[in-house]
């Protein structure tokens, strides 16, 4: 290993949650595609297919963004910095979840 060059296997493991976070982006982007096109038109649809494709939109960049900031630190040789991202998803998840149940009961 050069001197200087953190492990590969952090730097491997940052990747890969790179790759889970853009992957959970596409399955929430494809969610929001699916509701707008199979489900009856309505504020209802709307707003859910509008909350997935931003929840899709805070995978994407917040996890890019993570990936960057875990990068500097591993490399720096400094603690991983603190990052509100999965709190910020969890909760645009969890604002998925009562649109589908208001679009359910409705």
């Amino acid at each position: 290993m050069p001197e200087g060059e953190p492990d590969y296997r952090f730097t491997l493991a940052n990747e890969r949650t790179l790759l889970a976070w853009e992957r959970t982006a596409i399955g929430l982007v494809a969610a929001s595609l699916a509701a707008f096109h199979f489900l009856p038109s309505g504020w209802q649809v709307s707003l859910l297919g509008a909350l997935l494709l931003f929840a899709g939109a805070v995978a994407g960049i917040g996890g890019y963004v993570r990936y960057r900031q875990v990068d500097v630190a591993v490399r720096a040789d400094r603690p991983l910095p603190s990052n509100p991202l999965a709190h910020l998803l969890g909760g645009t998840v969890l604002a998925c979840l009562v649109a589908a149940a208001v679009f359910m009961l409705l």
